[in-house]
């Protein structure tokens, strides 16, 4: 058995991250009977490590947590980690478009802004860079 230190260090990760994935009962650790320190089994190292590379791919807390159970049930989660996965991808390349777009119009914002001087706040305007931008300039 491990403590939450020891699977920590094997697993290059810290402390906490054990006890909120434990919290999220995605590791289910044993109560030692004297002092009520949680105890992980060894297959929890594979587990945790399973969990970091879920995460490392894109995966939710939730999602993983669905893959577990799947695999614990003893069913195949393979289908849903590919539906899952099919989904983050189209989520991103719509993240990108728009984080493109808006790219776009900050460097076109600032390119416009170069030439003009420094505005005073005068009761009806707060910063007439901003006030003055539109997406055609």
């Amino acid at each position: 058995m491990l403590t939450v230190s020891q699977l920590a260090t094997r697993c290059n990760v810290t402390p906490e991250t054990v006890r909120y994935y434990a919290r999220m009962g995605l590791l289910q650790p044993e109560r030692h009977p004297e002092n009520g320190y949680k105890l992980f089994k060894f297959d929890d190292i594979q587990k945790l490590r399973f969990i970091r590379q879920a995460k490392l791919l894109g995966y939710t807390l939730a999602e993983i947590e669905q893959v577990l159970h799947h695999s614990m049930k003893g069913d195949s989660p393979c289908p849903m980690v590919r539906d899952f996965i099919q989904h983050r991808i189209k989520a991103n390349r719509e993240k990108i478009i728009t984080l493109t777009a808006l790219q776009k119009r900050m460097e076109s914002a600032l390119k416009e802004w170069e030439s003009k001087p420094d505005g005073i706040p005068d009761g009806d305007s707060v910063c007439h860079l901003i006030e003055s931008f539109t997406e055609d300039a």
